[in-house]
């Protein structure tokens, strides 16, 4: 079934913000088109649901491992020739993997969009995991995770989602995987991981740019029309435990010179209604001007923190809020006790109202900003698609955020905001206690 949709329009008015086309291949790709006219350029962004969260138990880094293989050849194509056909056209392809999905990025001139976007279906399509390929990704690999097991600000993030989530959860699991799950690889593992979860209903295009949406949807149909493949499997992800008790975690690093704190809390779905408050707690917590109250807090007015921020990443499961401060080992106790005491002030008195005011204004106001770039658009068209937000989400947000009231916002701080049900991890040259 093809399924076509506009944004929003007004009788009588132009269309509002973006107005993007969407339509469904009869195959199940879903191909979103925007057109902008400031470059001769068009960004893909292709989005695969094909992420972390479905590496096979014990097989750890396996859907990394896959993202890190796609442009090392195909049937029609050795990985020095698709580097060799990009570059040739200035055209630079980035592949990224979260716990979610697989992105394949790329920016061309419009001359070139057909056949670029050609190269990315055969990437995405048909990719052949050479041999030899594979124990030079898998070197690479290694290299990256054993610098992040010499990284305290690396260790202490993993550390929190592993407490957070627990170790067999999905969330809980390092992206990369460990050096025994990398070191178990093989050609077998990456294609049957490829044709299990490299699927057309997995697949969603944004295409923005110099090109008009229905030229944009028929270059897709003629790229990705005729792959064929099952329907997209669902996954249930486990349910997250409800926190009880204070959890606290400390990494020796002895010979580093600054320790990492990770602070956090298993919050709600992105598809929770009272997603608007938390996305303005945390503004205002840890991100507004020099760092909301954290930063302020702890590294403007106690000079105790290199940086401090929080972060939020409500999901299809509850998703984390964050905290993150480097400090001086000596300053370590000091500064999660400034974390817990911002947080407790947060939760008794909730925000005040200039701050409610400047939030509202600095979120709203950055969103011109994040539409920008053909690159901007596109990457928040797919974060509308995965979340099912709607054509016109850009349109909407501004009366979402100026819709949440002080109250939500104190209630988001009083459920969320509880030092007492807290994970903490510290790494670095600090051997605690930690409270």
């Amino acid at each position: 079934m093809t399924i076509s949709q506009h944004g929003p329009a007004e009788a009588g008015r132009p269309v509002r913000g973006l107005s993007p086309s969407k339509q469904v291949l009869p195959n199940g790709v879903t191909v979103i088109a925007k057109e902008t006219r400031t470059t001769p350029a068009v960004t893909i962004y292709a989005g695969l649901h094909a992420g972390a969260i479905y590496d096979p138990p014990g097989g750890g880094g396996l859907a990394h491992f896959v993202s890190r293989m796609l442009e090392r050849g195909t049937p029609t194509r050795t990985g020095d020739q698709i580097a060799e056909e990009l570059d040739s056209r200035g055209v630079s392809l980035s592949i990224s993997l979260n716990r979610h999905a697989v992105s394949l990025i790329c920016n061309c001139l419009v001359e070139d969009f057909d056949t670029i976007l050609g190269i990315l279906a055969d990437l995405v399509i048909r990719p052949t995991f050479p041999d030899s390929e594979v124990e030079t990704r898998r070197g690479e690999i290694v290299t990256l995770i054993r610098q992040d097991d010499d990284n305290p600000a690396s260790k202490a993030a993993d550390a929190l989602m592993r407490i957070l989530y627990g170790e067999a959860h999905p969330y809980g699991r390092p992206l990369r995987g460990t050096l025994e799950s990398v070191a178990a690889v093989d050609g077998v593992a990456l294609r049957r991981f490829h044709r299990e979860r490299f699927l057309p209903g997995a697949l969603s295009l944004a295409l923005v740019g110099d090109v008009e949406p229905d030229r944009a949807i028929d270059a897709a149909a003629a790229a990705f029309g005729a792959w064929q493949g099952p329907p997209r499997p669902d996954l249930e992800l486990p349910p997250v435990p409800d926190a009880r008790e204070r959890r606290v975690q400390v990494i020796p690093m002895m010979n580093k010179a600054q320790a990492d704190i990770a602070y956090g809390f298993a919050t709600i779905l992105r598809a929770d209604p009272r997603y608007y408050a938390y996305w303005l707690m945390n503004n205002i917590l840890g991100q507004y001007s020099l760092g909301g109250r954290l930063g302020d807090s702890i590294r403007e007015q106690q000079g105790m923190a290199y940086y401090a921020f929080s972060s939020f990443d409500a999901n299809v499961i509850r998703g984390p809020l964050v905290i993150r401060a480097g400090v001086n080992p000596s300053n370590v106790e000091r500064a999660v006790a400034s974390i817990d005491a911002e947080l407790a002030r947060m939760a008794a008195d909730g925000p005040t109202d200039r701050e409610m005011t400047e939030s509202k204004q600095y979120l709203i106001g950055s969103m011109p900003r994040t539409l920008e770039t053909n690159t901007g658009i596109a990457t928040f068209l797919q974060t509308a698609e995965f979340f099912g937000l709607g054509l016109d989400y850009d349109v909407r947000i501004p009366a979402l955020l100026n819709s949440v009231t002080h109250d939500q916002v104190h209630e988001a701080a009083r459920q969320a905001l509880d030092p007492a049900r807290a994970a903490v991890a510290v790494a670095g040259p600090y051997a605690g206690p930690l409270a």
